[in-house]
């Protein structure tokens, strides 16, 4: 494995900046473990029933401290915006054509939601078949499929990022204020708030896009965004009754997340600026090949394991009811005894996670590739070197 890791490091350009990876990366298992952690599927009681949803901030909402730590889709939007303008300007340099690169985005987005689909319109139809409940298929069916709304949010914001890349973050800012202040303090309709959903993540996808363009080398930029964003959600919270968690809550009257509202925007925002804080000591850190070799693995199956984590919890929570309402699994998650027990149920689900991932990652990985030891992260940047060497050497 230290070999391995070893040439992995050595394969990596030495120009290419690990801290937006590793940003990726911990989005990524924010994500994961924050819905490992807060999404209960509690059986019904009688041999026959079936599943609901629920969630320990709704029985113990002074656990909101852990939304705030796992709620990690602004980092990953912020890398997004980072990434796809640093990777279309470097195209319209190299003379590829916007319908090129857009193309080659999607797919690497979009490939491995085929296979997601797939397996659960099969397994929705054999559930249904053999008797299970219309509301216990609906429930899973929604928890398996929740994560597409993201990739079509992200797909939505990288197609439009000609026009985003210029565009200043306080834009949407605004747009996600005046829906707010519509919506909660003049009474208009609950749907206006779904206009958030795109301007919301665009906030930190266009900060991004300021990362691309230089504005942000400063830690001053980082501070602020830190500060300004943390002081600004503990007043929505505080003074303006918005939810404390950052995840949205089965039962509460306003979601932070769905869609968007402006307490999450500008927790999101201090997100950011914690991100920019550390691009120098994850710099360092990843300088460790163990440590850089997981980051670029994982980086490489994001979608998979992002579009799969939801699975794995299902098939756990499904699979083992046959032998009873387990603890932390099957029971109403009401105090912190059932805590304690899903933490221990956490190795299982990344155990089944595993399982999926083997055998769906072809659909992310294309396996016409050539095997080698360095990932398609770092053949990607070498295929960019090259384009640069060869416009060089014409010149």
């Amino acid at each position: 494995m230290r070999r391995s890791a070893a040439q992995v490091d050595a394969a990596t350009p030495a120009d290419r900046d690990r801290a937006v990876d590793a940003l990726r990366a911990f989005a990524i298992l924010g994500v994961v473990l924050g819905h490992w952690l807060v999404t209960a599927l509690v059986a019904d009681g009688g041999a026959g029933g079936g599943l609901h949803t629920a969630s320990p901030l709704h029985h113990m909402p002074w656990l909101a401290p852990i939304s705030w730590a796992f709620q990690t889709l602004a980092v990953f939007f912020l890398v997004g915006g980072h990434v796809a303008t640093r990777g279309y300007t470097s195209a319209r340099e190299r003379g590829t054509t916007y319908t090129q690169w857009l193309a080659s985005r999607l797919s690497r987005l979009f490939k491995p939601v085929a296979a997601v689909l797939s397996l659960w319109t099969v397994a929705s139809v054999l559930l249904l078949l053999s008797g299970t409940e219309t509301d216990t298929v609906r429930t899973l069916l929604k928890l398996a499929l929740s994560p597409l709304w993201f990739l079509l949010v992200f797909a939505a914001l990288t197609a439009a990022t000609p026009l985003l890349r210029r565009l200043h973050p306080l834009w949407p800012l605004a747009v996600v204020l005046h829906v707010d202040l519509l919506r909660f303090g003049l009474g208009a309709p609950d749907w206006l708030g779904w206009v958030n959903l795109a301007a919301g993540w665009m906030v930190p996808f266009t900060v991004g896009a300021a990362w691309t363009r230089g504005e942000l080398e400063r830690r001053r930029a980082g501070w602020i965004l830190l500060t300004g964003g943390t002081a600004a959600t503990a007043a929505l919270v505080v003074w303006a009754d918005y939810p404390a968690s950052m995840v949205g809550v089965p039962g509460a009257g306003v979601s932070n997340l769905n869609p968007p509202t402006l307490a999450a925007v500008t927790f999101g925002l201090a997100q950011c600026g914690l991100a920019l804080l550390l691009r120098e000591p994850l710099r360092r850190a990843m300088r460790r090949p163990p440590a850089w070799a997981a980051v670029a693995l994982l980086n490489l199956s994001a979608m998979t394991i992002f579009l799969w984590h939801q699975t794995a919890l299902m098939a756990t929570t499904a699979t083992s009811l046959t032998a009873g309402h387990l603890p932390g699994l099957h029971t109403p998650p009401d105090d912190l005894a059932w805590v304690a027990a899903r933490l221990a149920w956490l190795p299982v689900f990344t155990a089944v996670l595993a399982l999926c991932w083997t055998a769906f990652r072809t659909y992310e990985q294309d396996p016409r590739r050539p095997k080698g030891h360095a990932s398609r992260v770092v053949r990607t940047h070498r295929s960019h070197e090259s384009h640069k060497t060869k416009a060089q050497n014409h010149a």
